[in-house]
């Protein structure tokens, strides 16, 4: 079983700059995409960034140039840097991982995702 947990949402300002963390724990073998989603009050979630186990990142249209997604291999960790913030960047933010676990001699495929952190922009 593997917890993501996120942390760094909080209130920003349009034009301003957020970080958000998510860590994975639990019997990790690997894993091959971590991303960031999030979804705005009364729309559907959608993806925000994703970066792969070789390094190759994806972005939205429109958070491209603005947010930076990167990753630390070894901690199992994910990070989104917000910059320029705008009122419609605002969302519960979700980290998703998608990889193997081995635990009892069995590798096993999971996809995870957090609990969600909020991020509010205002204007």
């Amino acid at each position: 079983q593997v917890q993501l947990v996120e942390s760094g949402g909080g209130l920003g300002q349009a034009g301003g700059s957020l970080r958000l963390s998510c860590a994975a724990s639990g019997t990790i073998s690997s894993i091959n995409v971590m991303g960031w989603y999030r979804q705005a009050p009364g729309k559907q979630r959608e993806l925000v960034a994703t970066i792969t186990s070789d390094g190759s990142t994806n972005y939205a249209d429109s958070v491209t140039g603005r947010f930076t997604i990167s990753r630390h291999y070894a901690k199992h960790t994910v990070y989104l840097q917000l910059n320029s913030l705008k009122p419609e960047d605002t969302g519960v933010y979700y980290c998703n991982a998608d990889g193997i676990t081995y635990d009892s001699s069995a590798y096993r495929e999971f996809n995870s995702w957090g609990q969600g952190t909020q991020v509010t922009v205002s204007s």
